[in-house]
């Protein structure tokens, strides 16, 4: 019996979805017309070429396209090609005009839809009269003209309904000069390039030369792509900014760090391309940003595929890096293309960093987003249930659903053809691996209009990411019978405060707007009850039984690590009676993930609530208390569980906070120049106690310095370092240098500067932008050389207008960017 075809799995190709693939007849070969034998000896006139036609320009029969002799078959008054010039150079105009003049690359980079200008030399001049001229594109391994993987462009006969023209703009000399144009559909990835050209003497094909190929990318300036973006300051801050923040924490001590995204570094845009290899994905199905961003999602994790790399959650990296020392996505992506093994390891905010990386690269708008109190459904229940015994305590082998203190995806921007109308714009990619989606470890894309509706019922994965961010958390107590009762529902409790960069600053931006309706609203619960009818657990919301004349709050004073925390419970009576409360008291370490540890402290209280009124208990915790339990985050987890004695009401909360570790302090010291060495110095003091062993310092940015790693050893308690690191710029303009700290007793430690690059004497500057210099603020950034603090204030986030998720709709005139 022979084994199933994986790529035609329903939901891997957007193509795929609802069609039955039947293998029909193969294609037709095209006819090619015989030319009178005598044309090769008679030159003299027309009459004996015969008929010709200038739309065969395909291969003959038996002919593989791109097999080509290095020493064509030349004869005399054949019109010979003896060279090209793509005009690709980094500071021409083919290349600023499309965006690509970033890339550390010499070959020529455009995006698709977008003309560009190349120039032939030849070996006698041209006659529009007498020649003809094709361009010919190639690219895969087996490249057909039926896939739109083999190109042919006749000069001067646009291709009908395709979008690939050429036309002469200049004949001098022995010299032509042709404008290309290349569809909005193009399939992207890196092409070779020839040329055929015909004549009374024949037709000459030019051999195919590696210095001659060609990358075409999206192109989200083109109204015609499907990733087309009107807004300019988008454009510069989602498909050219190099660097970004990367927000984690929780929802009521958010922390941010720099990233690098690298997107334009040496190298980085064959790694991309590699990614898509390695999965087999079909070139002609490369056009497609639909299918790209879903074969990206599943390609960033190892799982499946051995793809970009390895996810770990459980404290022990001595394998491989600590996820949280990584500080871009440029040191990961060259590892994989060189090596081709998993790069070890990584957490959600590496994921969605390198596939911002992988997707600004090939052209898709993408932005980095963290969600707060994000949960896992594991059951497809649309629920996040908590399952108790009788006495309120846990029943772990029930409790399979978790809530992630945060969890980070990515956001990026296409129309959705496959959807139905309205659900264009933003789309969730997740390639953190955590349930599968056809049978393949990936997530979305999916329409983040659809999961603010509630319409779980559309592709990609739509139940699933609804759940992280707009379910409810449901608790339910066994019975004496052994049913299970719901005593209580957190409608509140998941998806807060999703977050984003914002456009042109470094400042946070919350989208919760965009993902749902204000929490406890008429469209939010309608939404949440639409979701549920979709999930295994329709029924809980028909019949609903719980209230409350108790509420109960936690909060914690900042917590800093290496000091005592402290944390409040908070209690009010609605009721118009007294009544009275047991709680108890559960603190365990947490990983980010919500899976927790052994408890290492526990109280009990009994507390009295005057009717209309409020009681709260105090729970103070020393460092000494906590610090052997710590794990990855220092997040630490409070569990209240209590019961009213008047009215048996049962109260639940689970409360978790991060300790805040330190920042490292950059500074540049003294001008930084293309091709000149600079120095930096860094500053840290060590918040603990105890000796840091092992520390590592890890620093890169893009057009700045490559990722480098050095090793600090021991670091006293309470000690305080300062060193100089070396780099050398590559590329003149504003760029931030990204660093972190990482050692087996303290992570997280992390720091930036942004640094001001002059080109070097005689070189040409920076090329100029709209928009502020990508990777700096657009305002209040420090001066060169002046220090940069690794998290910038914990302020409210700016309030930026972030339009609803059509392509068509236009910029706010008076939207800050």
């Amino acid at each position: 019996m022979p084994e199933p075809n994986t790529r035609m799995d329903v939901g891997r190709w957007a193509s795929a979805s609802y069609r039955v693939h039947q293998p029909g007849p193969p294609d037709p070969q095209p006819e090619r017309r015989k030319r009178s034998f005598f044309s090769k000896f008679c030159r003299c006139c027309k009459c004996c070429a015969g008929p010709r036609d200038d739309t065969d320009w395909g291969p003959a029969p038996g002919e593989v396209p791109g097999s080509r002799p290095a020493q064509p078959v030349i004869r005399e008054g054949m019109l010979v090609v003896s060279g090209v010039d793509l005009m690709g150079q980094r500071s021409g105009a083919t290349r600023r005009a499309h965006h690509t003049d970033e890339f550390e690359y010499d070959e020529l980079i455009v995006r698709r839809g977008q003309p560009f200008d190349i120039r032939l030399q030849l070996q006698q001049p041209y006659d529009p009269e007498l020649h003809r001229v094709c361009l010919e594109l190639l690219v895969g391994p087996t490249p057909q003209v039926s896939k739109a993987t083999h190109i042919l462009v006749p000069v001067g006969a646009p291709l009908p309904g395709l979008g690939w023209a050429a036309e002469v703009r200049d004949s001098s000399s022995n010299s032509l000069s042709l404008r290309v144009n290349t569809a909005p559909t193009a399939v992207i990835g890196k092409y070779r390039f020839s040329v055929k050209t015909r004549s009374r003497a024949g037709e000459y094909q030019m051999p195919f030369d590696p210095r001659n190929e060609i990358y075409i990318l999206f192109n989200p300036w083109c109204r015609e792509d499907a990733v087309y973006l009107p807004h300019d300051d988008w454009l510069e801050e989602y498909v050219l900014n190099e660097s970004g923040r990367i927000y984690y924490g929780t929802e009521s001590q958010i922390g941010e760090r720099t990233w690098n995204y690298g997107q334009f570094d040496r190298g980085l845009l064959d790694a991309c391309l590699y990614i898509l290899d390695r999965r087999g994905m079909p070139h002609s199905g490369r056009g497609d940003p639909i299918s790209v961003s879903r074969v990206v999602s599943a390609m960033v994790n190892s799982l499946d595929d051995n793809g970009v790399l390895v996810g770990n959650w459980t404290g022990d990296y001595s394998r491989g890096t600590n996820p949280s020392a990584w500080v871009g996505s440029v040191d990961i992506l060259r590892q994989y293309h060189r090596t081709g093994y998993p790069v070890l390891y990584g957490q959600c905010w590496v994921f969605a960093g390198v596939v911002t990386t992988v997707l600004r690269c090939f052209g898709i708008a993408t932005r980095t987003v963290t969600n707060y109190n994000s949960a896992h459904d594991t059951d497809v229940s649309l629920t996040m249930d908590i399952y108790f015994d009788e006495n309120m305590k846990p029943l772990e082998r029930l409790n399979a659903d978790s809530v992630w203190n945060f969890h980070v995806w990515n956001d990026c921007w296409m129309t959705r053809p496959d959807l139905p109308s309205g659900y264009d714009g933003w789309q969730v990619v997740d390639a953190t691996p955590q349930e599968t989606s056809s049978g393949i470890f990936c997530c979305g894309p999916c329409s983040v209009e659809a999961i603010k509706k509630g319409q779980v019922y559309l592709k990609y994965d739509a139940p699933f990411i609804f759940a992280e961010v707009n379910s409810d958390k449901v608790y339910w107590q066994r019975q004496a019978d052994g049913t299970y009762k719901i005593v209580y529902v957190e409608e509140k409790a998941i998806g807060h405060l999703i977050s984003t960069k914002a456009v042109g600053s470094h400042q946070r931006h919350d989208i919760t707007n965009l993902y749902k309706h204000p929490e406890g609203s008429e469209a939010e619960r309608q939404a949440v009850e639409t979701a549920a009818r979709h999930g295994t657990k329709a029924h809980i919301y028909k019949n609903k039984e719980w209230g409350e004349d108790v509420s109960l709050s936690v909060e914690t004073s900042e917590a800093i690590m290496g000091q005592d925390v402290s944390i409040q419970v908070a209690l009010s009576n609605r009721g118009s009676s007294s009544h009275s409360v047991a709680l108890s008291l559960h603190l365990a370490p947490m990983f980010y993930t919500g899976v927790t540890g052994s408890t290492f402290k526990q109280e009990s209280r009994q507390v009295q609530i005057p009717p209309g009124g409020a009681q709260s208990v105090r729970m103070v915790v020393s460092y000494a208390e906590y610090q052997p339990h710590l794990v990855d985050q220092a997040a630490l987890m409070l569990s209240v569980s209590g019961k009213v004695a008047q009215t048996g009401q049962v109260l639940a909360k689970q409360h978790s906070f991060r300790l805040r570790t330190p920042d490292l302090t950059l500074t540049v010291l003294g001008p930084a120049v293309v091709g000149k060495e600079t120095q930096v110095q860094v500053l840290f003091k060590n918040p603990l106690p105890q000796t840091l062993t092992g520390a590592v310092f890890h620093m890169e940015g893009s057009g700045v310095s490559s990722p480098k790693a050095t090793t600090l050893g021991t670091i006293g308690g309470h000690q305080t370092i300062s060193f100089r690191q070396t780099f050398v710029p590559l590329r003149a303009g504003r760029r931030q240098l990204v660093a972190s700290l990482d050692s087996p007793q303290l992570s997280q430690v992390h720091g930036v500067v942004t640094v001001d690059v002059a080109p070097a004497a005689g070189g040409q500057p920076a090329p100029a932008r709209s928009s502020p210099a990508r990777g700096s603020p657009a305002r209040g950034s420090p001066a060169r050389g002046s220090p940069a603090r690794g998290s910038p204030a914990r302020g409210s986030p700016s309030r930026q207008p972030d339009p609803r998720n059509s392509p068509a709709r236009h910029r706010d005139p008076g939207r800050a960017g």
